[in-house]
């Protein structure tokens, strides 16, 4: 799965290797135990901070280690689909979308708070902005806050939210002023808070991603936990959807090559009609049409990293990125799972757990529907 190119550095190997030790030691033994149980045990998120993993790409001030570009998380997202678990990553990784709000525009105290224990694998971070009534369409949020002395008194539920069960930090999405995105806070949301009761969400795939229902009632929340000022709370939440587009591309182009790279070992191995699979045109065809789309997806993947890397916001083309890698992904699974055969419809076959959960990435993080209408836009259509 490793790949060279100018973008790559030593720094970026060495990463890479120290994520693919750690993935080797501690995921790819029990992804079927937690894929079962439904969930991760929080020591992981001990052995992922003592290993270097949740760190990247955070402020130091919290216990972070900065990074110079994307390739160091995209790099990290290939070591993890090693394990062939869509549901590890995005349990394991939740703080990636729950904490950004938080480092970007929380004091420094608050960092601390909040940030710096989920760094250390102590406690574990969720984001918590869609809701029952409507995914994609934050401005129209229907969660409430209402001002009562120095807490806010929030009413509501959010859907979908991935570490819902196990989130001791809940980063929410609220409204506390008039319609529309100009009406939206942020408050973090402490997961012993009295009124917060969750139910889990059983899904066709990410099994070992627990995914919850929240419900909030009457739940007092301090004002310190608020983040940023008051109805300000839409740009931060938008601010970080460049980076999460673009690591959900990362995720499928790098099951994309999971499945490739299973389906190539079981055509050299499969014999039929006295001789291996791959001898039968047909296959190596199958074969050589994935290389080409995880070739192109890749290409696309690392100059966006790159130009994202470089300050740039390439809104349009990061939306039909995220199109082009999770669409592809559906594409190549389906042809690794044609190849495998029998074998590839068995539960504990990565390409089995890959191919169930392909949907995920073209719902999650904007629909492919909702992509093309903002690229559409910001072309000048």
């Amino acid at each position: 799965m490793t790949h060279r190119h100018p973008f790559h550095t030593e720094e970026h190997e060495a990463f890479r290797q120290q994520v693919r030790r750690f993935v080797a030691q501690e995921i790819t033994p029990n992804v079927e135990s937690w894929e079962h149980a439904g969930e991760l045990p929080r020591e992981l998120h001990r052995r992922a901070s003592d290993a270097g993993l949740l760190q990247i790409g955070f402020p130091e001030d919290c216990g972070g280690v900065q990074v110079p570009d994307l390739f160091y998380l995209i790099a990290m997202t290939e070591e993890l689909a090693r394990a062939g678990s869509g549901g590890v990553i995005a349990s394991l990784m939740s703080h990636g979308i729950g904490c950004p709000p938080i480092a970007h525009v929380g004091t420094a105290e608050q960092r601390q708070r909040f940030v710096a224990p989920v760094l250390a694998g102590e406690r574990i971070s969720a984001l918590a902005i869609t809701e029952p009534s409507g995914g994609s369409d934050v401005a129209n949020l229907k969660t409430r806050a209402e001002l009562d002395g120095d807490h806010y008194v929030v009413n509501g539920s959010k859907m979908f939210i991935t570490s819902g069960m196990r989130a001791d930090f809940i980063t929410t999405a609220v409204r506390t002023g008039g319609p529309g995105m100009g009406g939206i806070s942020l408050l973090v949301i402490e997961g012993d808070t009295p009124g917060l009761s969750r139910t889990p969400l059983k899904k066709m795939g990410w099994w070992s991603s627990d995914t919850a229902a929240l419900y909030f009632d009457s739940c007092r929340v301090p004002v310190a936990n608020r983040i940023g000022p008051e109805n300000a709370g839409f740009i931060a939440i938008m601010m970080n959807f460049n980076q999460e587009r673009i690591m959900l591309a990362a995720q499928a182009s790098a099951f994309a090559q999971v499945c490739y790279d299973e389906a190539l070992e079981y055509a050299k191995q499969r014999e039929t009609f006295g001789k291996p699979l791959i001898r039968q045109q047909v296959i190596r065809h199958k074969l050589t049409d994935m290389r080409m789309r995880i070739e192109a997806v890749r290409a696309n993947l690392d100059m966006l990293a790159w130009r994202v890397s470089q300050r740039q916001m390439p809104i349009a083309e990061v939306c039909l990125l995220k199109n082009f890698a999770t669409t592809s992904l559906e594409w190549i699974a389906n042809e690794a799972m044609q190849i495998l055969g029998g074998a590839g419809y068995l539960q504990g076959s990565k390409v089995e757990r890959i191919y169930r959960e392909t949907k995920v990435l073209t719902i999650g993080g904007g629909s492919q529907e909702i992509m093309k209408e903002l690229a559409s836009r910001q072309l000048g259509y």
